[in-house]
């Protein structure tokens, strides 16, 4: 038996949930009614109640947490990320920040909670294996982080707002091997790079737009349909060569990105 959709209800009821949000009345991190109480209460079919958080998800107000339930996103439209300056030295250490990601959540008036970290050799994706030139079953370090943000003053709200994956050859972790420790320490990987004589002086970086993994989307608390951005960033030396690369997965509905060139000199005299 297929079960149809309810026209009109599923509309209708998150209009109602995204007016108490947008007007504070549910507060950014704060727990919504699980789907079957929100069955209950509006007598509504399951899949219906499903679908209102759904169309709120793919909105980016809501978010949810595996075996906790769903929430108020704590960051109501999207966030700005100013891909030109976050990397700036100046910036990624501000306030002793511990590398770029830090730095631009404390700007945003986030706070930072714990990564989840996960630390070891493996084989990376083939895109990364073609630029560092490696064997196609050769191992390299990895660093996984998962990254949370929370509201200052408020120890329960919690945001999954990126996950990110670094890579680097061999070399630079033996004569950096801080690179496998949890903490980097003030500037995070790229300060301690340049210490090390692997000094980063351009980035590149690409965008997709592609669908999660399941344990991205698990991990992001977003409907696996929902669209994610991958940047794969890449840091230069000056002698050309690429010591890093960091693939950052975001949700498509959290984030914009920004970026400004300069094309021409100013004119003089």
């Amino acid at each position: 038996m297929v079960t149809k959709r309810e026209p009109g209800k599923v509309e209708r009821i998150a209009a109602d949930i995204r007016d108490k949000i947008e007007r504070r009345v549910l507060a950014p991190g704060s727990r919504l009614p699980g789907v079957p109480q929100l069955q209950k209460q509006h007598d509504i079919a399951y899949q219906t109640a499903r679908e209102v958080y759904g169309l709120l998800e793919d909105e980016g107000l809501v978010f949810s947490r595996r075996g906790k339930g769903t929430f108020v996103s704590l960051v109501i439209g999207k966030m700005m990320s100013d891909r030109t300056m976050r990397y700036l030295p100046a910036l990624r250490e501000a306030g002793g920040a511990v590398g770029a990601f830090e730095a631009e959540m404390r700007a945003m008036g986030l706070e930072p909670k714990d990564a989840i970290v996960t630390i070891g050799r493996d084989v990376p994706p083939k895109k990364v294996a073609d630029i560092f030139e490696m064997h196609h079953r050769a191992k390299t370090l990895k660093r996984e982080r998962i990254m949370p943000v929370g509201i200052p003053g408020d120890a329960e709200a919690l945001e999954v707002v990126q996950v990110a994956t670094s890579w680097f050859p061999q070399d630079v972790v033996d004569a950096c091997p801080v690179l496998a420790e949890y903490e980097t320490g003030i500037g995070g990987s790229k300060s301690r790079m340049a210490e090390a004589g692997f000094r980063q002086v351009r980035l590149r970086e690409e965008i997709e737009v592609r669908s999660p993994t399941k344990e991205e989307a698990d991990a992001l608390g977003i409907p696996v349909e929902q669209a994610v951005l991958e940047i794969t960033h890449k840091g230069l030396t000056a002698e050309g060569r690429i010591v890093e690369i960091c693939l950052h997965v975001l949700p498509r509905s959290k984030w914009k990105l920004a970026y400004e060139w300069v094309i021409d000199s100013p004119e003089t005299g």
